[in-house]
């Protein structure tokens, strides 16, 4: 694959430390219920402790059981354990069966352990319940977990809705604390930037924990649209018989370890086939060398080369299915005219024309999260001139009206301003989505929607970069590479001004539209990339580039990785 020039980068950090201390930690807290028990974990708990313990690590003694999710224990169970998010629908489950117990005069213990931390909320369910006296309550402090030499993920894909669309600030604890757990493994960090009130209150509180304890003593490249696709998970991914060519899934853990994915993440997807090809052809060329080797010659290749080769070639047929995989589904879903509508309305040209694509995309029903996206960058980037829509609830369904009032209260689409022209789409479902109670814009994306933010805010930093000539993106010379060329992502862009300028000198007007915060000191060459409500793999990519070129290492910790497809998810969700 093409490069160029670039510093030398720090080394990576071990973060095989972190999965050890969750490891031993939880072992530990199993341990405090002695004794021949059943441990229920709930379900999205298990692909994180998949990555750092097996059953047997669990140490369950003879005659328990582990149970891969919540379901009704067996009446011969006397010690039940029961590892779970902090949740108030999980805390009725848990005890709707103390109490069952109760009633039939069954004896046990319980014990709860609550991952990443214990919540009031869960208290006051277990004791408004009237079993809270009769179970036993530990936190696993499982806040960060490595998912490759530069990704910690904190596995928190709620927090987005919980902080940003229902105002609920309990997991700034969770974050504070994750940067604590850093801070003390790793060195102090010489210098902090924030942007938005949720980072402030996530420094604070961090700062606050520091002195106490001073006192006392985690696009278009390739891995974005494969996560797009088939959805990473905890680092890893199912490639069904479409990729695997089989009646068989493959699951294919996703890091640095795969040299074929190492190669190709961060590369914008059009040039990966070409390195596939290329690839191919190397390896094919190391297996003929096999060809007029003598006796011990063949011995050496066999007992060195050949296992890895056989490996490799296995992740590259992978690859290259998965490569076809998305190629044909973007196909199908008019991917070069999507792209050519979203970089239209991020340049502010033909603004008619990609109204009437996002209107003719819905009328076909084509699919709802890609309409939402495209009309919430519209939204955006226009001063809310498609979010007058109601086509979706029309096109796709009522239950639909529910995520379009959760994207206007987040800011994500918003009111047309009086006195300006509605488009044909908006006029027709206006009505609909009138809601003078929709409450509190967060302070993040209410700065993009107002009147002119995003067009400001593009101009000052330069979101978008002026060609001059075809952008050659198999040779990148900036980070908006991870999307042909056309964008550079805001976040991304943020962090290459600070490093370059050491501070926000001259970012003052920037900072006044993005409400940003300074409380810093020097500068180092690793950069600590903290991600609130989630992280793209395209953001990611764009500061990996921006590492290679100006001679730092970026370490991402992100509530989770996610993608604009997760967040239309997330915003059509409904809570028990």
């Amino acid at each position: 694959m093409a490069s160029t020039a670039r510093r030398d980068v720090p080394e990576p950090p071990d973060f095989g430390i972190l999965k050890r201390l969750a490891r031993d930690q939880l072992i530990y807290l199993l341990e405090q219920l002695p004794g021949r028990k059943d441990l229920f974990i709930e379900a999205d708990l298990m692909s994180p402790l998949d990555r750092i313990a097996n059953v047997s690590i669990l140490k369950v003694p003879r005659g328990g059981a582990v149970h891969p999710q919540l379901s009704r224990p067996c009446r011969s169970a006397r010690r039940l354990c029961f590892l779970v998010r902090p949740r108030v629908k999980t805390m009725k489950y848990i005890a709707d069966i103390v109490n069952a117990d109760k009633m039939s005069g069954r004896s046990r213990k319980y014990k709860i352990i609550f991952s990443p931390q214990k919540f009031y909320a869960c208290e006051m369910v277990l004791e408004e319940e009237g079993v809270f006296g009769d179970v036993t309550c530990d936190e696993w402090s499982f806040y960060l977990l490595p998912l490759d030499e530069d990704i910690i993920s904190m596995e928190l894909p709620e927090f987005f809705r919980d902080y940003f669309l229902e105002g609920d600030h309990r997991w700034i604890n969770s974050v504070a604390r994750a940067l604590q757990l850093l801070n003390s493994l790793y060195g102090p960090f010489s210098r902090a930037y924030g942007i938005g009130r949720c980072a402030k209150m996530c420094y604070e509180l961090w700062r606050e924990l520091e002195e106490e304890s001073e006192g006392d003593s985690q696009g278009m490249v390739y891995e974005g649209l494969v996560d797009d696709t088939f959805r990473i998970k905890c680092g890893s991914v199912d490639f069904g018989p479409e990729v695997t060519s089989s009646d068989k899934s493959i699951k294919v853990l996703l890091n640095a370890q795969d040299k074929v994915f190492s190669q190709i993440r961060n590369e914008h997807f059009s040039s990966v086939f070409g390195f596939l090809s290329q690839k191919s052809r190397n390896l094919q060329a190391q297996y003929d060398r096999r060809r007029g080797m003598d006796i011990k010659q063949m011995k050496n290749f066999v007992s060195q080369e050949l296992k890895g080769l056989k490996q490799e070639h296995r992740l590259l047929s992978l690859h290259i299915g998965a490569c076809e995989s998305i190629m044909k589904k973007k196909t199908k879903q008019d991917f070069q005219e999507m792209i050519k509508a979203e970089h239209s309305l991020l340049e502010g040209f033909d603004i008619r024309e990609s109204t009437s694509f996002i209107e003719e995309h819905i009328d076909r029903q084509v699919s709802p999260i890609e309409s939402l996206r495209l009309m919430c960058l519209l939204s955006i980037t226009e001063n809310g001139e498609g979010a007058g829509s109601s086509t979706p609830p029309q096109s796709y369904g009522p239950e639909h009206l529910l995520t379009f009032h959760n994207l206007k209260r987040i800011g994500l689409l918003t009111e047309q301003a009086a006195g300006e022209t509605l488009t044909a789409v908006e006029s027709r479902v206006s009505k609909l989505v009138t809601d003078r109670a929709a409450g509190k814009i967060t302070d993040a994306f209410n700065s993009l929607a107002r009147k002119s933010n995003f067009r400001a805010i593009s101009k000052k930093l330069g979101l978008i970069p002026r060609l001059d000539g075809e952008y050659d993106l198999k040779m990148p010379r900036d980070m908006a590479y991870v999307f042909s060329g056309a964008y550079t992502p805001l976040s991304c862009k943020i962090i290459e001004q600070v490093l370059e300028r050491r501070g926000w000198q001259g970012l003052e007007e920037v900072l006044r539209l993005l409400n940003g915060t300074d409380p810093g000191r020097d500068s180092q060459r690793t950069v600590l990339a903290v991600f609130l409500g989630g992280c793209t793999c395209s953001e990611m990519a764009a500061l990996r580039f921006l590492g290679r070129e100006r001679g730092c290492r970026f370490i991402f910790l992100t509530t989770a990785v996610t993608s604009s497809g997760r967040l239309m998810e997330a915003m059509a969700e409904t809570r028990a």
